[in-house]
């Protein structure tokens, strides 16, 4: 454009962070990488790095997904953009913009360190902090926001076997949510929420108790929740 000066103003860098979520035995995992250069060489941080100039954010996070974690083609991964993180101060090598992206993504294969990552790994979400970065931040959105994707959508399903007890189902929304919830409350809010699940004709799982065996569900038809199904009120972020 004519009399346009792109050097008026001064360069800044664009990155994308992945805060990748899943659930293991039961507990809350964060996909974390081990960073092999400086800054922050030897922390754990989300994967993530540049967006190159001929390349979207979501593309840049796929390829860097990809070369720090080898998770290259993931069935079931949706990406979905959480926020812009914009602080002047939260890269100490210059202006850096982060666009950061979460997945809750169900029974993912183990990740392989690539690139400038020293390892990687699925780590449980409750003993990650002092993350690199700002990182420990995005996670925590991470977290808020797939907690309420719960409130809302029939998501917790994915996580279970295909034919699953209430008890696992309620599993899922403790895990995310960080909360206890109360067993019958729970049990009949899923069953009066029209096409969250369907009862399995016969069948029953012994689940360790002294009772009888409890009843099998698979995903019903629905794909949100009406009424939504939410959460305890807590103050904050999740602890």
């Amino acid at each position: 454009m004519q009399g346009y000066d792109k050097h008026t103003y001064e360069p800044f860098a664009v990155t994308v962070d992945l805060a990748v979520l899943t659930l293991r035995a039961g507990a809350l995992h964060v996909l974390l990488v081990e960073r092999g250069q400086e800054p922050y060489a030897g922390h754990w941080a989300l994967p993530g790095g540049f967006v190159q100039p001929d390349e979207s954010a979501e593309t840049a996070a796929r390829r860097e997904l990809a070369e720090e974690t080898g998770l290259a083609d993931v069935t079931g991964l949706r990406l979905e953009q959480l926020r812009t993180y914009s602080e002047p101060d939260r890269d100490p090598r210059m202006r850096v913009v982060s666009v950061a992206f979460t997945a809750l993504l169900p029974d993912p294969p183990e990740p392989h360190a690539g690139t400038d990552a020293a390892e990687a790994r699925w780590q449980p979400y409750d003993s990650a902090a002092g993350l690199a970065f700002d990182h420990d931040r995005i996670l925590a959105d991470a977290r808020d926001r797939i907690g309420a994707r719960l409130e809302y959508t029939c998501l917790a399903t994915a996580f279970c076997p295909a034919e699953f007890t209430l008890g696992e189902l309620q599993q899922v929304y403790e895990a995310v949510w960080g909360a206890s919830l109360d067993r019958p409350n729970f049990r009949r809010k899923v069953l009066a929420t029209p096409g969250f699940v369907e009862p399995v004709p016969g069948a029953a799982r012994l689940t360790g108790g002294r009772g009888k065996p409890a009843a099998l569900y698979r995903a019903g038809t629905a794909v949100a929740l009406h009424p939504p199904l939410l959460r305890p009120p807590r103050e904050g972020h999740y602890a």
